[in-house]
């Protein structure tokens, strides 16, 4: 019996037995395959031969299996899943046959599939692998795969959708995971033979970083005891390896030869140890090893990779053939949509043999023909062999990645036996974060485990001396820090390292020495025999409190990774008959994951604090045995119910501490619902159903009734006050500490951390029970320690519990040795009077707490450290002036990472994981300081602060803001009443998705938008409205009819250009759906039949190639709607690829438009090289602008050699020439100028200086349309220097301004230089220019190329340059088109001197033109019509300088001028006799009206829409195609982007409007001649987001706002503020200081830009979506426009009698808070039952009113939690003091250095967050009760005396008050005022000294100077007491 009993006293429980299916197994079953195999078997022979040939019977016969069922396998692991996700699951990854199910599941879900695979040929193995994928220099991407082993490949599917097949080189054994990918071990085939004689042995395993990377073989790093380390690779086939881990990067090998288990290091190569490596693999010189290292690349690069997959080449063998033949290996169904890289496309599709690797450009350019030619003389001959290719030029070897080098090795054995290797590794870890490595020798049934630890380089381990322990199994619980093991006589034991703790008893299984017989020999019954696919193959273990998914699974012989089905018993274990369930004993034995959940302990908080707080304290020995200790009693089979645990762990540790618990009254007497005896004993009957009288004795009796609830029942029952009970403790001498106990000598530090434990759970309110348990054994451990002021502050916290206990026992110090640490404190932490003492401004020290323990102390110290005493450097770099960490035996100081202050007490929560909830649960007076904090910070918050500081702060429209939310999901219709018929129109137009919830309110009181897409559609058909004459025939009127419509369809055409800048970024395409393209419809209708009239019937001559260019526009157009946030991809771009060629001009348009909003960099490499070899003059136009509009200023080099083929001055000279069409010459130099961007590139620069004069060659080279090209010649060369000025570093040799003037005015042509002069050597035999410059060629690029390296620099003398001439004679030799660009150029470099007046504009005319007009011409040499010309254009060009300085800023002064000079042209072109003539004045009124749009651009402006309008309707004369697309650009920019968008005036916008407004606009819809077309779209690089749209986070609608714009002070203007109401445009946001959100309608942020611009920037990058919140009782400016029907409107003069009225029913129009509706329901409304609580309940309208006004609800309990402790004072029944403590913080809050600083803040800051009504009454109903208390009563004023005396209490006297008076006063101790030598006869003054040195306030001296001095009037308290102030 003792045998049993000492058996069962060192177990623990497990949880109960249940079945365990993997759920892969049952999924299968409905796999498709199942129902394919049916079919075949149904079909017969005959059919399957016929239909499918020779494939149909190799199908048939290899569904033929000689199994009944696959081999399954299956492994399971912990999930792994994002960051945030802290519900915890298991994923199982299962294989059978062909295919491998990964499913999920947790105790709240069942188990689901996440992911399945099916592949051709049988899986090999399936494992989870993570691989590293480089972002860039710095970061990393972790890529979690499932692999799955094939026999010729390895499928990789990644988690983000990813597929990768990698084919196989060789035969693999295993593969192995590793922290950098996967490890490759080659099987070593016992048939293969030699090819050649002996040479250097082949690696043997092998690495593979990623699946596009090369396989490469793993080096070793190796040093022997007398000689110096050497790398070679490992290749000794005698290694095997056993083990694999990530964490630490290690592997495990076996020697088969040595018997011997070593751990290996794994890490990356270094690249001494490649060139090492690579340096001994060239040095062998021996025929057989001279082509070891080649023949090793050969196979892994090139042969391999020809080879079919399904080829018999294993290992080395080297076959004659090269195997071309198709393989079904290669065909597994692993597409995936998302894969990008054309590696894997060629690699996952190939169909005829396994393609080699691309990684890069080098792998991409390589082919299979230089891998031929590398290998040559191995696949010259069918018969070659390795040996007949020793000759063979070496190819290059393998470069390794992965290097082993070795950290422990086994020690030999004895004797050496063939069975000994390790049949499972694992790592475990024990209780004090010791790690083990253990590996399972089965054979020897022993688990040797051996101890490990980080050196100081973290990346290097130090292994121990192992040690073995007995086993069959083993398993680790990882939960548990413990391993399970499965010993010889099928006993499970627990052990935690290498300390065994107990055995483990699981129900349903018998005890092994009951079961199991040695002697009777049973036969042993297979588990494949009674486990069918329908039932489960073992059982496993589950604890009955936490539901989990079974995941038990069945290790296999030999095998670490997969748990295989397929195995049976051992012969040497029998079972009795009659317990058949004993046989699933090993199943769950072999599991690591279940058996991890069925142990797992979710022990009580409180014995959870106090274990991690000793097990911080102790030595590592002390805590395991400690630990151990309590393990085993707390799982003792049949253990104790949860709330009884406490009881339990109070008897374990103080019997550990020396203490007798028979001995002690308060430990005898606990309750336990199980004996601590192994031995159960039996319940005890009960007498009656129905009680006793016993029973209630009992309950009269308990330290419960006496301690908390005597009062109150005894005043509800009226009972008679109970008699003392006699004690019943024997009178002997007091109990003895036994010295010998584990924990006797650290009983002080044990003390002092349960201490701090118990101050911990003083601030946490759901812990209130667990210190009042806890505080019983401090106060033991305080009297036997004799710590007097321990005991007192317990006393003081639980007055009456504590009165109780007086038992105290005896330490002999003779006999004795006890540990007092340094951190032991004889005056005991307090952390409510740490606070109290910052409230008044006290000094404090440093609070102690323990890391990773006393976390809430810590933080809330921090809190008030930084909010009540304003240390910002508390929580950055000094933490030690307010918190002492107590240094541990076993880990180091705990630091904190430092960050910024400057958010304050909010960020400090966030950071430390604090959230709302966790501040209800701290005590109100400690919080409110917090919460006044967070409430300040939600009055004036940061807007970029973080998303979980925001979520604390309660501001959910910044918290919406911070976690980047857009309005996807918005109505987009224009008007929800719209016939069906309008929805089809605007659908066609292709303007529908322009955002009408926002046009809406920014043009809320017109139709503007409408009257924009109308006058810009382009898709019906237009009216031809012809008059007909009697006069005029019927073939003349359709003559008529149809140039109407070629006049109408001039402006038709120029519509698309308008309408992209209309609908810019206003579109977020469907990936599966085509991008719609409005149709470009030139047809029209005639009234009054309506008949249609085209231009296609030949009555007419249409000029050709009329619609070439308008449909690129039109593809422009519908491309640029494309927002840049959309997610398309390449294949979307190759998608929308039109079939037919008539459509090849929009496709091209839309290229380009892809490339300016920044999506062309996602189209392919082959793509884009495709799309320009199909020599599409419009697809390589719009390509080439597109890719390097999307490359602006990167210098990408890829794009620069695009560009430079397309370009032959970028040519060698001895390159090919090349047809290359003028106009992709002219975009692809335009090309160079985007890609070069303001770098100063001096090559390309010197290029395109010289191109600007490129003289005409000498055949019809270079001969038409020079002008276009001189023209982007000179505004690329400006690009490229752009605003650069005189800093062109490195360009001084070129002399660029000297050479751009000579081009400019004109003179002898320099000598070409540089590599193209050979070139221009022959003169052109059609041109005859001489040795002069043309400059009507090359003045304007030269002109605009000058204004833009000279941009903003206020260069004077360059400017000088292009004044315009002063005298008649010069002015006739310039063409009045220069002066225009003279004009502005000269303004763009004097960008200082722009101003927005007429005088500034007129001031640019020459005096010549002014005095012309003020005389009389008096000789014939005053030309009046040049004359007016030159000014005209002279103003032109200063109005588009106005237009340039002012873009986008709405600016009224700059808007009134132009607009006065705009209606000045308008006026002389509809005068009967223009005096310059219709072309020029319609020139320059485009260019003013362009101008006029650029300082409005997005605003809308209804007067330039009028302007717009009237041009529209002029076609008529000279109104030809140009003009209109100069109008209808106009247009266009003044409702950019639909109002979000307008103009920058940065370096780059400037020069991207230079290209697309040049003042000369094409004169047909083919003209090229001076200006590229596709540059006019250019104008999208200078437009920038800057609509703010406020949107409401509740409704998610957008919404009107007021906006406080505060501007930057300049040369101009002060800083200034104005408001907005927004939605509305900002000014440029570096001209701003602060944008604010103002009240009173929503809650106020400010956006402090001066910080920098990066947060506003990604709000307006965002559609400018800027969350709001509306205040309570608030209306929207839309519903209520003046404020006056605010709820709130009649209560802000008269706020009191507004509380009076207020009404309960009103509540819901504040706020839908369910908790506060319901609160005014049961607590506001007057009832039957509450007529007598009129008081209260007006108080809690009151309470309610406040809160839900002010929009603080969360102070509610506050409120309540206050009134209720001062009515509970005010009845004497405060049994403990912590909510005293609470009010007395509240109070001292009110008068601390913060709230009255605020007070004093003249900008009328708010006050505390409680009402400045109610704190003063709860305060003086406080003092009331305590003086009432103090002298009205004289039993208590004696005790007070006796307390201050030092004197004992007598039993009789109630000192619960007494507690309270002392906590309420903060009267010190008695052991701290007795050390003052206060005498009885002292003086007021004295006591006042004294007690100021105290900390004692001078209003509670003046509460107890009458008790101390002797002769004071008794009558004097009153008096003093009445004479204190409230406040």
């Amino acid at each position: 019996m003792s045998n049993v009993y000492e058996e069962r006293a060192t177990m623990i429980a497990a949880g109960e037995l249940q079945w365990f299916v993997p759920f892969g197994r049952e999924h299968c079953k409905s796999h498709p395959s199942a129902v394919n195999l049916q079919l075949r078997q149904l079909q017969p022979a005959s059919e399957l031969w016929s239909s499918d040939g020779a494939a149909g019977l190799v199908g048939s016969l290899q569904e033929v299996t000689l199994q009944e069922r696959d081999k399954e396998c299956w492994q399971l692991r912990k999930g792994v899943g994002p960051a945030d996700n802290e519900v915890e699951f298991e994923e199982e990854l299962y294989a059978a046959g062909n295919m491998v199910i990964w499913s999920r599941g947790s105790k709240n879900q069942a188990s689901y599939v996440y992911k399945a695979f099916t592949v051709d040929s049988p899986v090999q193995q399936a494992l989870w692998c993570n691989f590293t994928v480089p972002q860039n220099k710095k970061d990393e991407v972790v890529e979690q795969t499932v692999c799955i082993v094939q026999n010729t490949c390895v499928n990789v599917h990644s988690v983000s959708g990813k597929d990768f097949i990698s084919p196989l080189p060789f035969q693999v054994s295993t593969l192995w995971p590793t922290k950098f990918g996967l490890l490759f071990e080659r099987k070593n085939v016992a048939s293969e033979d030699p090819v050649s004689p002996p040479r250097e042995p082949l690696p043997t395993v092998f690495s593979m970083l990623h699946p596009l990377d090369e396989i490469a073989p793993v080096v070793c790093r190796s040093a022997g005891p007398f000689e110096a380390s050497r790398v070679h690779y490992v290749s000794d086939s005698t290694l095997r390896i056993v083990f694999s881990s990530c964490q630490p990067s290690v592997i495990m090998t076996y020697d088969t030869v040595q018997c011997t288990h070593t751990v290996w290091a794994l890490r990356k190569v270094t690249a001494e140890e490649q060139s090492m490596v690579l340096k001994y693999a060239h040095q062998v010189t021996t025929p057989q090893n001279l082509m070891v290292p080649g023949i090793l690349s050969l196979h892994l690069r090139g042969i391999s990779k020809m080879d079919s997959p399904a080829s018999p080449f294993h290992g080395y063998s080297l076959q004659g053939q090269s195997r071309m033949t198709s393989s079904p290996g290669l065909h597994s169904r692993t597409h995936s949509p998302s894969i990008s890289n054309m590696a894997v496309l060629s690699r996952a599709h190939s169909p005829g043999m396994a393609t080699p690797y691309f990684s890069g450009s080098q792998r991409f350019n390589a082919t299979c023909h230089s891998l031929l030619g590398r290998a040559q003389s191995l696949l010259a001959s069918p018969n070659s062999s390795f040996s007949d290719s020793t000759a063979a030029p070496e190819a290059e070897p393998i470069v390794p990645e992965l290097c082993i080098e070795q950290l422990w090795t086994e020690a030999l054995p004895s004797y050496r036996e063939k069975s000994c290797q390790a049949s499972k590794v694992f790592i475990t870890t024990d209780l004090c974060e010791n790690k083990f490595l253990c590996f399972l020798v089965e054979s020897h049934q022993q688990l040797r485990c051996v101890k490990f630890f980080e050196s100081n380089d973290p990346s290097q381990l130090i292994f121990v001396a192992a040690t073995t322990l007995p086993a069959k199994d083993a398993a680790p619980l990882e939960n548990n820090d413990a391993m399970l093991v499965l010993e010889a006589n099928g006993s499970l034991v627990l052990y935690t390292g290498v300390s065994r703790v107990s055995k483990v008893f699981v129900s349903g299984l018998l005890a092994p020495s009951l079961g199991l017989s040695s002697t009777t020999s049973q036969p042993c019954t297979p588990v494949e025999t009674i486990s069918t696919p329908a039932k489960a193959v073992g059982r496993h273990l589950s604890c009955l409190e936490e539901v989990v998914m079974p995941s038990p699974v069945s290790e296999l012989k030999g095998s670490t990774k997969h748990h295989e089905s397929s195995w049976s018993w051992p012969e040497d274990c029998t079972f009795q008959q009659g317990a058949p369930h004993v046989l699933a004993l090993r199943d769950p034995v072999h599991n690591r994951v279940t058996l991890v959940s069925c142990l797992l302990l979710d022990l009580p908080t409180l014995p959870q604090k106090c274990l991690q707080a000793i097990k911080f304290i102790l030595p590592k020995e002390t805590a395991v045995k400690v630990l151990i200790k309590w393990y085993n009693i707390y799982n003792a089979p049949g253990g104790p119910s949860s709330h009884l645990e406490w009881n339990l762990f109070l008897t374990c540790f103080m019997t550990l501490m020396g203490y007798n618990t028979d001995r002690l009254s308060w430990t005898r007497n606990l309750d336990f619902e199980v004996p601590l005896s192994p031995v159960i004993a039996p319940k005890k009957a009960r007498p009656s159903e129905m009680g006793s009288d016993d029973d209630w004795d009992y309950q009269l009796g308990s330290d419960y009734h006496n301690q908390v609830e005597s009062r109150r029942l005894a005043s509800s029952l009226h009972l008679e006050p109970l008699a003392a009970t006699p004690c019943m403790d024997d009178l002997s001498a007091p109990p003895q500490l036994d010295p010998s106990a584990p924990l006797f000598p650290h009983l002080p530090a044990v003390f002092f951390v349960l201490h701090l434990v118990y101050e911990e759970l003083k601030l946490d309110d759901l812990m209130r029970k667990g210190a009042r348990s806890l505080v019983v054994m401090l106060q033991q451990l305080a009297r036997d320690l004799q710590l007097k002021e321990y005991i007192d502050m317990y006393w003081r916290d639980y007055p009456s519990f504590i009165k109780a206990f007086k038992e105290c026992c005896v330490i002999d110090a003779g006999k004795c040795f006890m540990i007092r640490p340094s951190f032991f404190q004889t005056e005991p932490p307090c952390v409510f009077r740490w606070l109290s003492s910052c409230l008044r401004g006290n000094a404090v020290t440093p609070f102690p707490y323990l890391p990773g323990i006393c976390e809430r102390t810590k933080l809330l110290v921090l809190s008030f450290a930084l909010y009540v005493i304003g240390d910002h450097s508390a929580v950055t770099s000094d933490m030690s002036k307010y918190l002492a960490k107590v240094s541990a035996g076993m880990r180091g100081a705990v630091t904190m990472e430092v960050w910024s202050s400057d958010y304050g007490v909010p960020v400090l929560h966030v950071y430390s994981g604090f959230t709302l909830k966790d501040l209800e649960s701290v005590p109100f007076g400690v919080a409110l300081p917090i919460r006044d904090a967070i409430y300040q910070c939600r009055e004036q918050p940061c807007s970029d602060w973080p998303e979980d500081v925001c979520l604390l702060i309660g501001r959910q429209d910044l918290t919406k803001q911070a976690h980047k939310a857009t309005l996807l999901a918005r109505n987009k219709s224009v008007s929800q009443k719209a016939p069906a018929a309008s929805e089809a129109d605007d659908e066609e137009d292709g303007m529908g998705d322009v955002d009408q919830e926002v046009t809406r309110l920014i043009w809320s009181r017109d139709l503007r938008v409408q009257e924009v897409r109308r006058l810009l559609q382009s898709s019906r058909p237009v009216r031809v409205n012809v008059v007909h004459l009697p006069e005029v025939s019927d073939h003349e009127y359709i003559e008529e009819k149809e140039n109407k419509l070629l006049q109408l369809c001039q402006r038709t055409m120029a519509l698309p250009v308008g309408r992209g800048l209309f609908t810019l970024f206003s579109y977020h395409p469907v990936p599966t759906e085509p991008l719609p393209v409005p149709k470009l419809n030139l047809t029209g209708r005639a009234p009054p039949r309506n008949t249609t009239v085209d231009l296609n019937s030949g009555n007419i001559d249409v000029p050709p190639n009329m619609t070439s260019w308008p449909s690129f526009h039109n593809g422009v157009a519908a491309g640029l709607k494309i927002a840049p946030a959309s997610q398309i991809d390449s294949a979307w771009i190759a998608y929308n690829k039109p079939k037919s060629a008539e459509l090849a001009n929009e496709y091209a348009g839309f290229l380009m438009a892809l490339g300016l909003n920044g999506h062309l960099t996602k189209l392919a490499t082959l793509n884009i090289h495709d799309n320009l070899t199909k020599g599409h003059e419009m697809t390589s136009i719009g390509l080439l602008l597109g890719v390097s509009a999307a490359k602006l200023g990167t210098m990408d080099m890829s794009i620069t050699r695009l560009l430079s083929i397309h370009i032959p001055a970028l040519l060698p000279p001895t390159s090919t020439e090349l047809d290359v069409p003028h106009n992709v010459q002219v975009a692809a130099v335009v090309g160079i100028g985007l890609v070069y961007q303001g770098t100063g590139h001096r090559h390309n620069a010197e290029v395109l200086l010289a191109e600007i004069g490129r003289p005409p060659g000498p055949e019809m080279e270079y001969c038409t349309d020079r002008e276009s090209y001189s023209l982007a010649a000179g505004l690329a060369l400006g690009m490229v220097c752009l605003g650069h000025g005189s800093n062109l570093i490195g360009m001084s040799d070129l002399n660029v301004p000297e050479q751009l003037y000579q081009y400019m005015v004109g003179g002898h042509r320099r000598s070409h230089a540089g590599v193209n002069r050979e070139k221009h050597k022959s003169p052109s035999y059609q041109i005859k220019e001489g040795d002069t410059i043309n400059v009507d060629v090359t003045c304007p690029g030269a002109t605009l190329a000058l204004a833009m390296i000279y941009l903003k620099t206020n260069n004077r003398s360059i400017a000088d340059w292009l004044r315009a001439p002063d005298t008649m004679f010069l002015l006739d030799f310039i063409k009045p088109e220069f002066l225009l660009l003279r004009t502005l150029a000269r303004c763009l470099i004097m960008w200082e001197e722009i101003l927005p007046t007429e005088e500034w504009i007129n001031s640019n005319v020459p005096q010549v033109r002014t005095h012309s007009i003020i005389q009389v011409p008096a000789s014939e040499d005053v030309n009046v019509e040049t004359l007016a010309q030159a000014h005209d254009y002279i103003i032109a060009g200063a109005c588009m300088a106005v237009g340039f300085r002012f873009a986008g800023s709405a600016n009224s002064d700059a808007f009134e001028c132009l607009y006065k000079f705009a209606r000045n042209f308008m006026q002389c072109l509809t005068s009967s006799t223009p005096t310059m003539g219709h072309y020029n004045l319609q020139t320059c009124l485009s260019m003013v009206l362009l101008s006029l749009s650029m300082v409005m651009a997005g605003s809308g402006n209804l007067r330039v829409l009028q302007l717009c309008r009237f041009l529209h309707k002029r076609t008529s004369g000279e109104m030809n195609y140009g003009f209109h697309m100069a109008h209808h650009m106009a247009l266009g920019l003044l409702f950019l982007g639909g109002g979000r968008y307008t103009l920058s005036t940065s370096n780059s916008a400037i020069a991207a409007l230079l290209c697309a407004l040049y003042p000369h606009f094409p004169a047909h819809s083919t003209d090229n001649r001076y200006h590229l077309q596709a540059l006019r779209h250019l104008c999208v690089l200078a437009a920038e987001p800057r609509l703010l749209v406020p949107v409401d986070v509740d409704t998610c609608k957008p919404c009107y706002a007021l906006l406080e714009v505060t501007y930057k002070a300049t040369q101009w203007y002060e800083e200034t503020t104005v408001e907005l109401m927004a939605p509305a445009l900002l000014p440029e946001l570096h001209l701003l200081e602060q944008v604010k959100v103002k009240g009173p309608r929503y809650w106020e942020l400010a956006i402090d830009i001066s910080r920098g611009t990066q947060h506003l920037q990604s709000i307006l990058i965002r559609d400018g979506v800027l969350y709001v919140k509306l205040r309570a009782g608030q209306l929207p400016y839309k519903d209520d426009p003046r404020g006056w029907k605010s709820l709130l409107a009649p209560s802000v003069n008269n706020r009191n009698p507004e509380v009076r009225t207020f009404k309960p029913e009103a509540i819901s129009t504040f706020t839908s808070d369910a908790a506060l509706v319901s609160f005014a329901e049961y607590f506001c409304k007057p009832a039957e039952n509450m007529k007598h609580k009129q008081d209260t309940l007006a108080l809690f309208s009151a309470i309610l009113y406040e809160c839900v006004t002010q929009e603080n609800p969360e102070m509610l309990p506050t409120y309540i939690a206050i009134d209720q402790a001062v009515q509970s004072l005010q009845r004497g029944e405060m049994c403990e003091t912590f909510a005293l403590w609470q009010i007395k913080l509240v109070l001292e809050l009110c008068e601390s250095r913060v709230l009255q600083e605020r007070r004093r803040d003249p900008r009328g800051a708010r006050g505390l967050l409680l009402s400045s009504e109610f704190l003063p009454v709860m305060k003086c109903s406080a003092d009331h009760a305590l003086d009432r208390w103090l002298y009205d009563s004289n039993g208590l004023v004696q005790a007070l005396r006796s307390y201050v005396s030092g004197q004992p209490f007598a039993d009789e006297w109630d000192t619960s008050m007494l507690a309270c008076f002392l906590v309420y006063h903060s009267i010190p101790s008695v052991t701290k005022m007795a050390a003052t030598d206060l005498e009885e006869n002292s003086s007021f003054p004295e006591l006042l000294l004294r007690f100021t040195q105290l900390g004692v306030p001078v209003r509670a001296l003046l509460r107890v100077a009458p008790l101390l001095l002797k002769n004071a009037d008794p009558s004097m308290g009153n008096g003093v007491a009445c004479a204190i102030p409230i406040f």
